[in-house]
């Protein structure tokens, strides 16, 4: 936010400002948690904090892609928005891989979904989905409807560059996209499995 900050300032936006109001889980949409795990990381329930089959698929697309693919988790993007900064150095991704380590050791995962929702850009200056549900759709995050909450999961790959306000074509593809995977995953009863003492054994049964 800080960095966000500078930066407008530095291109002589003075008028720019943040909004940033967090919100607890329980006050969430489960709609907004659900959009969130579809569309950036499926294996959230069941992985310590890195998904390494997306990781070798990510590595062999860019070895023949000049389009990168990314591969980290909620709990890596935690990681790197709440202690460190934005880059592609060694130095930031081995110290993300620590804090990722770490988080996973100390949270329960609730609250690691809890902080990413919590901090996530979903537009220029807008962290977190109470402000974005507030600045995009005039309603507070636990109202937001399964369609709004994966209009702004469809926009979290660039949220600076894509609207949920005014999506393009390719943010409702994206957000149709993201509908199919919440109900291919099951829906909100989905998130049960957070509580799970031993996710993975909850999976194959």
């Amino acid at each position: 936010m800080i960095a966000s900050r500078a930066a407008a300032l530095t291109q002589g936006d003075f008028r720019y400002s943040n909004a940033y109001d967090w919100e607890p889980l329980e006050r969430i949409s489960p709609h907004a948690a659900m959009a969130a795990i579809a569309s950036e990381d499926q294996q959230f329930p069941f992985h310590a904090g890195f998904d390494f089959e997306s990781i070798r698929k990510a590595v062999q697309h860019n070895a023949k892609s000049k389009r990168k693919r990314g591969a980290s988790t909620i709990s890596q993007q935690v990681a790197k928005n709440l202690f460190l900064w934005s880059g592609r150095s060694w130095a930031r991704k081995g110290l993300e891989v620590y804090f990722t380590v770490l988080i996973e050791a100390v949270w329960p995962k609730e609250r690691i979904l809890e902080v990413y929702l919590n901090l996530a850009e979903f537009g220029p200056g807008t962290y977190g989905v109470q402000a974005a549900a507030q600045r995009f759709f005039d309603k507070d995050a636990s109202r937001l409807t399964r369609r709004e909450a994966a209009t702004l999961a469809a926009v979290l790959p660039n949220p600076k560059r894509f609207r949920a306000d005014r999506p393009s074509n390719y943010i409702q593809k994206r957000r149709d996209t993201i509908m199919g995977q919440m109900r291919a995953l099951g829906g909100p009863s989905f998130l049960k499995q957070l509580d799970d003492d031993d996710p993975t054994e909850a999976r194959r049964r």
